[in-house]
């Protein structure tokens, strides 16, 4: 069966389960509240949060997690030690599905990939 095209995070929310839905809103939610400048919009198919185009973080639904990508793998590299008991990849990160958020680790890897885009 083919992955429906979604035209919005609110469609893209609206296919998901509760407990993935309520997380993933709430992760877009706290980054766009912590940063007015940023917006979110639906990108390769999936949630993503941005500014003026360049990609600050995208956060999809699995079957069993949550991923978050950084869209830097010199990020997640800087984060690898706050990332410990996380399954860590080149440029993302998996998250359970009822993650309780991190705050100061999503603020800070926002403004990790901010100044790195400056």
């Amino acid at each position: 069966m083919p992955t429906p095209k979604f035209s919005s995070v609110e469609d893209y929310l609206a296919s998901l389960d509760t407990t993935k839905a309520r997380t993933l809103k709430a992760i877009v939610d706290f980054i766009l509240a912590q940063f007015p400048e940023l917006e979110s919009k639906i990108a390769w198919n999936v949630p993503t949060i941005h500014r003026d185009g360049k990609y600050i973080a995208g956060i999809d639904a699995h079957k069993n997690h949550l991923t978050l990508s950084a869209w830097s793998p010199h990020i997640i590299d800087a984060f690898k030690p706050r990332l410990e008991g996380y399954v860590v990849f080149k440029n993302c990160f998996q998250l359970p599905i009822d993650w309780e958020i991190d705050e100061a680790l999503l603020k800070d890897l926002v403004r990790a990939r901010l100044a790195e885009l400056e």
